[in-house]
């Protein structure tokens, strides 16, 4: 009989906190699930330390718990889909491994669900007091962009503690696309959207592995993959771009009837405006870039991942 609630969570590098997590976590499913059933997937992504060894010993005594084993570090939404595909609940809960999400928190969220909605977000308390600004502000944005292009007004699309049911995961995982924001793709196939307030906590131990340059990589998903606004941005740019050229032209034109000899005086102003437009052509062309590289991408329809083993206790 399938479980009602699966629990997927990606770890790279969390030897120092999974045993912890695994403590907590067993205990909140063991309280709360085991008349509706449960499982946890976890999905090791080519961590370098001892945490594969160490959920592997886990699995040995706990037939509840699959431990999907990748042959590389392949990123943690490749770690989550791959982890989607092993599950069978009716109810999916994504974590973290860090304990950032506390287990504790879990219920909440089931309980949220059973009102019969598709997704129900998580939406983090005092995380001002636990993380800094050079963390918050860069979410701040993500999450203004992300409502932005999707027309869903959550506030915390960064939270990982989130609950999608079974629907939703099916349709996500017929979706082959690459680079994907996988909060935002689910919202594209689910009517009854909601967040709830869940605990945030400072990390148990170890080392963010979510810095600056994975956000920054993580926004221009959330841009291409979903919103072809960047693209629409750069044709309305053009648009005042070429009306400040023409306008500029005529301005000049009248300056030099009324004062031929200024000029000249004002060609160092030109210049500033020509290395704006070019900056302008630039930038530009990046986004062209961009688009054109991720289109590659796709066309080479390469594999998101390759699992090694699935370890499970039979």
């Amino acid at each position: 009989m399938a479980p009602h609630l699966s629990v997927v969570i990606p770890v790279y590098n969390e030897e120092a906190n999974i045993l912890h997590l695994w403590t907590r976590l067993s205990k909140v499913l063991r309280e709360n699930f085991d008349d509706r059933g449960w499982e946890v997937v976890m999905t090791d992504d080519g961590s370098r330390d001892m945490s594969l060894d160490m959920l592997l010993e886990i699995a040995r005594l706990e037939p509840r718990l699959k431990v999907v084993e990748f042959n590389k570090n392949y990123g943690q939404h490749a770690a989550i889909f791959a982890a989607f595909a092993q599950t069978t609940g009716q109810v999916i809960v994504t974590m973290d491994a860090d304990l950032q999400n506390p287990p504790e928190e879990i219920p909440k969220l089931v309980a949220k669900m059973d009102e019969g909605f598709d997704i129900v977000g998580g939406l983090r308390q005092g995380r001002q007091a636990n993380d800094s600004v050079f963390r918050t502000m860069p979410s701040k944005i993500v999450n203004a962009i992300t409502r932005k292009t999707t027309g869903i007004n959550l506030h915390d699309y960064g939270c990982m503690l989130r609950a999608y049911n079974r629907e939703v995961i099916d349709a996500i995982l017929n979706c082959r696309e690459r680079s994907s924001f996988i909060p935002a793709l689910a919202n594209s196939f689910a009517k009854r959207i909601t967040e709830i307030p869940v605990a945030h906590a400072e990390r148990a131990a170890g080392d963010s592995k979510y810095g600056f340059w994975r956000l920054i990589n993580l926004q221009f998903d959330l841009l291409t993959s979903f919103s072809l606004l960047p693209l629409q941005m750069l044709s309305v740019l053009g648009v005042a771009i070429s009306a400040l050229g023409f306008m500029l032209f005529i301005g000049i034109m009248i300056y030099r009837f009324i004062d031929p000899a200024g000029t000249v005086e004002g060609i160092f102003t030109l210049f500033a405006i020509l290395f704006f437009f070019i900056g302008c052509q630039f930038i530009a062309f990046g986004l062209l870039g961009e688009y054109i590289g991720r289109i590659y991408v796709e066309v080479r329809d390469r594999p998101r991942y390759m699992i090694k083993k699935v370890h499970k206790r039979e």
